[in-house]
């Protein structure tokens, strides 16, 4: 399927994550189709919370894994949407007559809350409405009317899951119309790691008996299906426009969890079938049913969705769901008749949640530290991301669906919906189960967390906490007015302050070398030395002399428990104690594998937090505490470097929160590593060993070469999108030749080998040798021709040149084009030729590719082009 692509900013380093600022509901969900409203139900996990605009309430979606039924729960607690103020009550009649004279207003009461960053309890004004929109979100809501609120912009759904305390995610019974928690046993073993963890610490030991029900309730395997569209194509590298829908839909694949798998096909009268033409079926026990009619074909695939309280997509906000939607209004489906939702940037369903498996695999937490990178610098497409996690791909074609047969084309569909569904099944429902289990820790719903990066469920996270305590939750502007700004000076440009230390490296080729990982550097830094927002610069006098670092004119309270050092810090512990060890221990099969799940779903949370807390954008960022972690972290990696050189051992590189030490004696090894335990709190462990690394000199620049052949570049860029394939070609073919190093005695023979690839590849660029679909770029429009007013990027003249011969361009069409000689220096690829290439441009991509990986190993990309100028006139 031609899907339309989306550009997403790679960061080398995850310090500073882009934040979604807060809003209140946009737009009032309308459910035509309504699931079960029972009195009385059996547990059943939550799916999500929403808002349904005709009932004016919150609306639990749960799901009965046991019975297969969806329910519905309405509240009926009477909860309203809110905002808080200073303004007193009598004020408000006086004052501010057109907030009580509002549409929307409800009334208001009195309210007691703990101002965390003054250290006071406070008497606020709780102005409750009748819908959200009226709190916030338009010109004439309440918010702006007044000249001070509090938890204005928090989203009405996300507003009542923390004050009612419903987790996605969890289990809930309904009993006598009451939303009830369904409780949760922990076995024994857990509750002894726990108390022997926290047997003199009666604030974690009682925050720990609270979070350890979220990891211990099974997850269930939800039923799901996945769903995959194909839409009659005009011409090659056209996609349509889901808002206008104007072709039809020819194929719609389904793969569900509980073994569906079938294709609805559309009959064309240039298409025919014969019997034995169904044995090149790919899977034989797929069902395929036909229709005459487009309009049948879309009310049998809505009657098979209804079925599923789960459906899953890949890049379905943007393509799959609206195209069907907006097809089925031309077709004479009347809005009710659609069970499906369009908002401004999603689409959702009405009796149960749509996943989008493209953004949740775009999540740049997810990417890092769910899967360690695998698809880092690649094209988020299906096959891009299935290939670098499953090992499988989508079928290749050499034509357009529409001029695809039968056969082609339900294979070729099928197995787009299979890789969907597939990436949520393996591994034990991997993927499912890690959905679930962020939601609960961030208390965020599944079709929200796979929709936003992971700043806001740190922000949802958070804020559940502060509405537990009965804390208010501070505006961004108070905390910087009371806490003040940063001391340092950042290095790194477009930073606010000081960040981490990175050691200069000692250029050469090292073999033996060991990396000792400090396990969450930053959380266990937040946790050691107690950095809150509320703790740092408290207006405690008596702790202005207690600076963890004297140089900073930061102080830190330790009175009472920072709240961010206490979850940071709680989850820090809880999978480097508890899970890791379950996971690891000799257990049944599948609990191991669930314990395991369970850990690496931590990880993404505590790896993230400092990104996030520390970033300008981030509601409750603090710019003190921001600066005192990285100074902090500073601090022990440069005092781990001194007792290091102490104990006899060669550090040769350190990052952040690794030390490189080169051929080091096992005990001095061993004595570093306890010493950092007992010094700081903060374990050390060994992460890897390379048998050889190469160092350029340059920071954050090698290559490692592990003991098992694999290998670490840091430093990546022959991946990234927009490389030519030939450039590709020639960084993995380098790669490969470089993971045949054993040894030293290796090198000379490996870096003349790798001269000689780059060179021949420098050779071919010359003579012109390498076929234009190797050198082809691929680059998506992302708006109308006319608006590209201010500058002229290359993808725009070729797609000018196209439109000039004709060619119909719109926005989402693929533009494939080659670098050429000449004005524009580009051309569409359907109207170049091999000698129009410009070889200059592509032996620049060849060095970008390959330079810092040369580089690592001494050899200088323009010694190798000098020595083929060279050959060629030889």
């Amino acid at each position: 399927m031609v899907r339309r692509s989306k550009e997403l900013e790679e960061e080398e380093e995850y310090e500073e994550e882009e934040v979604e600022e807060e809003e209140t509901e946009t737009e009032e969900e309308e459910l035509s189709i309504r699931a079960e409203t029972p009195q009385n139900t059996p547990p059943a996990i939550v799916l999500t919370v929403t808002y349904d605009g005709k009932a004016g309430k919150a609306l639990v979606k749960l799901y009965d894994p046991v019975n297969d039924r969806v329910y519905f729960w309405y509240d009926n607690t009477g909860h309203r949407p809110y905002l808080l103020t200073n303004v007193k009550p009598e004020e408000l009649v006086t004052k501010y007559p057109k907030v009580i004279n509002h549409p929307g207003f409800s009334h208001i009461e009195l309210v007691k809350r703990y101002d965390a960053l003054e250290d006071r309890e406070v008497v606020l004004t709780k102005i409750n409405a009748k819908d959200p929109l009226s709190i916030g979100g338009r010109p004439d809501s309440i918010r702006e009317l007044l000249p001070k609120t509090w938890e204005s912009r928090i989203r009405y759904h996300l507003c009542y899951i923390y004050d009612n305390e419903v987790v996605p995610g969890m289990y809930y019974r309904i009993e006598d119309g009451k939303l009830v928690p369904v409780t949760v046993e922990v076995p024994a073993e857990v509750n002894e790691f726990i108390n022997k963890l926290y047997a003199n610490d009666r604030d974690y030991l009682e925050e720990a008996s609270k979070w350890i029900p979220l990891f211990q309730a099974p997850v269930p395997s939800i039923k799901r299906l996945a769903v995959d569209i194909e839409v009659f194509t005009p011409q090659e590298n056209r996609i349509p426009n889901p808002k206008e829908a104007n072709y039809e839909i020819i194929a719609i694949g389904l793969a569900g969890s509980d073994g569906l798998r079938k294709v609805l096909i559309l009959r064309r009268p240039d298409k025919t079938l014969k019997p034995e033409d169904l044995e090149d079926l790919m899977y034989d026990d797929v069902e395929v049913e036909f229709f005459d009619s487009e309009y049948e074909m879309l009310r049998e695939f809505f009657t098979i969705m209804l079925q599923y309280p789960v459906i899953i997509t890949f890049n379905g906000d943007n393509f799959d769901m609206p195209y069907i939607y907006h097809r089925a209004l031309k077709l004479g489906f009347k809005k009710e008749e659609i069970p499906i939702t369009i908002r401004r940037n999603e689409a959702s369903v009405p009796l149960g949640i749509h996943i989008d498996l493209y953004k949740f695999f775009n999540i740049r937490a997810i990417e890092v530290y769910a899967f360690g990178g695998k698809y880092r610098g690649l094209d988020r497409t299906l096959d891009t991301i299935a290939n670098a996690i499953v090992g499988m791909n989508k079928l290749p074609r050499d034509k357009i669906v529409s001029q695809m047969s039968y056969v082609e084309l339900i294979n070729y569909n099928f197995r787009d919906a299979y890789l969907e569904l597939y990436l949520t099944t393996y591994d034990d429902n991997l993927v499912l189960r890690l959905i679930i289990l962020m939601s609960r820790i961030s208390k965020t719903p599944p079709d929200d967390l796979v929709r936003s990066q992971i700043s806001a469920w740190i922000k949802n996270m958070l804020y559940y906490e502060h509405r537990r305590r009965g804390w208010l939750i501070p505006e961004k502007e108070d905390i910087i007015r009371f806490k003040g700004d940063v001391a340092t000076k950042a290095i790194i440009k477009g930073k606010k302050y000081a960040g981490a230390i990175v050691l200069d490296p000692m250029p050469g080729i090292f073999p033996n070398v060991y990396v000792l990982d400090f396990a969450s550097m930053y959380p266990s830094v937040i946790k050691r030395w107690n950095l809150s927002y509320e703790t740092v610069k408290c207006p405690n006098e008596k702790f202005m002399n207690n600076k963890p670092i004297p140089e900073l004119p930061h102080w830190v309270c330790t009175d009472r428990r920072g709240l961010t050092s206490l979850i940071v810090g709680l989850l820090r512990d809880l999978r480097a104690y508890v899970y890791k060890k379950l996971a690891k221990s000799e257990r049944e099969p599948t609990l191991k594998s669930y314990y395991n799940v369970v850990q690496s779903a931590m990880k993404v949370f505590i790896n993230a937090s400092y990104g996030v807390l520390g970033a300008e954008v981030f509601p409750l960022y603090c710019p003190p505490a921001a600066e005192l972690t990285t100074a902090l972290a500073r601090y022990v990696l440069s005092r781990t470097v001194l007792k290091a050189l102490e104990l006899g051992l060669v550090p040769i590189y350190g990052d952040t929160d690794s030390l490189f030490i080169w051929n080091p004696n096992e005990e001095a090894l061993n004595k570093l590593i306890e010493w950092v335990e007992e010094e700081f709190g903060i374990e050390i462990e060994l992460d890897k060993v390379y048998r050889l690394v190469a160092m350029s000199g340059r920071k954050k620049n090698y290559v490692g070469i592990l003991e098992d052949g694999g290998l670490d570049v840091k430093g990546l860029v022959g991946k990234k999108k927009n490389t030519p394939d030939f450039a590709k070609d020639a960084f993995n073919e380098v790669l490969a030749l470089i993971s045949s190093i054993k040894g030293l005695d290796d090198i000379d023979r490996v870096v003349s080998e790798v001269r000689n690839r780059v060179r021949d590849y420098y050779r071919k660029l010359q003579r012109k040798e390498i076929p234009l679909n190797k050198l082809a770029i691929r680059t998506a429009l992302t708006k109308p021709l006319e608006a590209y007013t201010k500058n002229t990027p290359q993808h725009v003249k070729a797609a000018l040149q196209l439109k000039q011969l004709g060619y119909n361009v719109n926005p989402g069409d693929i533009i494939i084009y080659v670098k050429t000689k000449g004005k524009d220096g580009v051309k569409p690829i359907q109207l170049a030729r091999i000698d129009e290439i410009d070889p200059e441009k592509y032996i620049e991509y060849l060095r970008t590719s390959l330079e810092q990986v040369l580089d690592a190993f001494g050899i200088e990309f323009e010694s190798i082009m000098g020595s083929s100028i060279i050959d060629n006139y030889s």
